[in-house]
């Protein structure tokens, strides 16, 4: 996944080049973005945000995001990345 801090709005943009783009309105400070990001995927799947997690990438654009309880196909389906993505 490769997310964007400052961003004018938060949102999940789709698949480019087999890579989940977000866009988060917090800055990339102690943290705010990764739990930005976290409460985004949180509302878009629909689990607690307690759930998603920043497994790689803490401190970079590009990150490896887990999400307990919920399989690899159903998340991208919810995300909009379809099945052949990430």
């Amino acid at each position: 996944m490769r997310c964007s801090p400052r961003a004018n709005r938060d949102g999940i943009d789709g698949m480019r080049d087999g890579v989940l783009l977000a866009r988060v309105r917090a800055a990339p400070h102690d943290g705010e973005a990764n739990r930005a990001l976290c409460r985004l995927i949180a509302d878009r799947v629909g689990v607690g945000a307690s759930r998603v997690s920043v497994v790689r990438g803490g401190r970079s654009r590009e990150k490896l995001i887990a999400v307990s309880g919920v399989d690899r196909e159903a998340l991208l389906a919810m995300l909009g990345g379809g099945e052949d993505g990430a």
